[in-house]
C-alpha cells in the first residue's frame, strides 16, 4: 500500500468517524439548552383528589421545593373525580413539554384494572419521573364507636353487618381497596360511602356522620394525636415509626399489607433532559433533612426512586391490586 493510499484511508476513516459523531451533537446541545432554560414559566402539577387529603399534602410539599429550587412556580391544581382519572387524562392529553406534571398515586395502579373503558393506558402514556413518599393508612374510627382494637372492630362489624359506614376517597380509591382487602380477609361487611377525596370523608368521620375509614396516616396523624380519632391499626405489614404504639393489622389478620405511595409523572414524549432534571431535584429533596422531617411529621417515609425503578415499582403494584380487584369482582365503568 502506498503512502498516498494510506493517507487517503486515514482521511476516510477520520471523515467517517466525524460523520458518525455529528448526529450525536445536536441532542446533547439540545439537552444542555433545556437544562439551562427549563422552566421559563409556571408548571402545573395536577392532583386527582380534593385539597386536604394526603395526595394534596404531598403535592404541595413537592411543589414548594421545586418552586424554590428552579425559580418558577409549580402550581398545584386539584381535579378530583373518577378515582383520579380526570386529572390523569388531563395530564396524558397535555403537551409533553414539561409544563404539566401529574402527582402519581396508587390510584393509577388500581385504576388500570378497575376501569374497563379508560381513554388512556397509564403505563404507556405517562413517563415515570421519581418516587416521592410512602405511608401506611390507618384503620381509624370515630371515638363514639364502641371498639378499641381490630379484634373488637371485627366482632362489632360482624354483629352489625352493613350497619357500619365506611368512608373512602372515592369508589375504587386506594382506601377503598384497602377496605376491600380487609373485608375479604376477615369476612366483615361494611357499607362503603364514596367521597370526592379523603379530605371531605375525614370531615364526616370527625363529625360522626360515618364511623370508620382506612385513611392515609399523612392526613390523619394530627387528629389521632389530638384524640379526635381513634386509631385501631396501621395497614402496613409492620408498625409505623411515626406511631409505634399502634399495632399493624397484620398482627390480627396475618398477611394483610397495604401501603400508600406517591410519585411524579409526565406525559409520554416529555424531553428526557427535563425528566432527568426533575428526577435529580426530587432526589435532592428526599435527601434533605428538612424534607425528611416534614415527611416524618406526616407519618411518611421518602420513596427515593429514579425513573426506571419507579416505573417498575408502579408496574408491580398494578399487578398486585389487579389480583385483589379480580378476586373481589370489583368493576367501575
Amino acid at each position: 500500500m502506498t503512502k498516498l493510499s494510506r493517507l487517503s484511508r486515514r482521511n476516510v476513516l477520520r471523515l467517517t468517524a466525524g460523520a458518525a459523531a455529528l448526529p450525536a451533537l445536536p441532542p446533547i446541545a439540545r439537552a444542555q439548552k433545556i437544562q439551562r432554560t427549563y422552566p421559563t414559566r409556571s408548571v402545573l402539577l395536577l392532583v386527582g383528589y380534593a385539597a386536604g387529603g394526603p395526595t394534596d399534602i404531598c403535592a404541595r410539599l413537592v411543589a414548594q421545593w421545586l418552586s424554590q429550587r428552579l425559580g418558577q412556580q409549580f402550581v398545584v391544581e386539584n381535579r378530583s373525580g373518577a378515582g383520579s382519572n380526570i386529572a390523569t387524562e388531563a395530564a396524558v392529553r397535555a403537551d409533553p413539554d414539561g409544563y404539566t406534571l401529574l402527582l402519581v398515586t396508587q390510584s393509577n395502579a388500581v385504576n388500570a384494572t378497575l376501569y374497563s373503558h379508560l381513554n388512556f393506558d397509564f403505563m404507556r402514556d405517562m413517563v415515570p419521573i421519581a418516587g416521592l413518599m410512602q405511608a401506611p393508612s390507618l384503620l381509624e374510627v370515630n371515638p363514639l364507636l364502641p371498639v378499641k382494637s381490630v379484634a373488637e372492630f371485627i366482632a362489632y362489624a360482624k354483629a352489625n353487618p352493613g350497619k357500619v359506614d365506611l368512608g373512602t376517597a372515592g369508589n375504587g380509591s386506594p382506601p377503598h381497596m384497602f377496605a376491600e382487602l380487609f373485608m375479604a380477609m376477615t369476612g366483615v361487611k361494611l357499607t362503603v360511602v364514596g367521597y370526592r377525596g379523603g379530605g371531605p370523608a375525614l370531615v364526616d368521620l370527625l363529625s360522626g356522620q360515618i364511623q370508620v375509614m382506612f385513611e392515609g396516616i399523612t392526613s390523619s396523624i394530627s387528629y389521632v394525636r389530638a384524640g379526635k380519632l381513634r386509631p385501631l391499626a396501621v395497614t402496613s405489614a409492620k408498625r409505623s415509626a411515626a406511631l409505634p404504639d399502634i399495632p399493624a393489622i397484620a398482627e390480627f389478620v396475618p398477611g394483610y399489607d397495604a401501603t400508600g405511595w406517591f410519585g411524579l409523572g409526565a406525559p409520554r414524549g416529555t424531553p428526557a433532559p427535563i425528566i432527568e432534571m426533575l428526577s435529580k431535584e426530587i432526589a435532592a429533596a428526599l435527601a434533605d433533612p428538612g424534607m425528611k422531617a416534614r415527611f416524618a411529621d406526616l407519618g411518611a417515609e421518602p420513596l427515593p426512586m429514579g425513573p426506571a425503578e419507579f416505573g417498575k415499582f408502579v408496574a408491580d403494584d398494578t399487578e398486585k391490586w389487579a389480583k385483589v380487584i379480580r378476586s373481589a369482582h370489583i368493576k367501575m365503568e
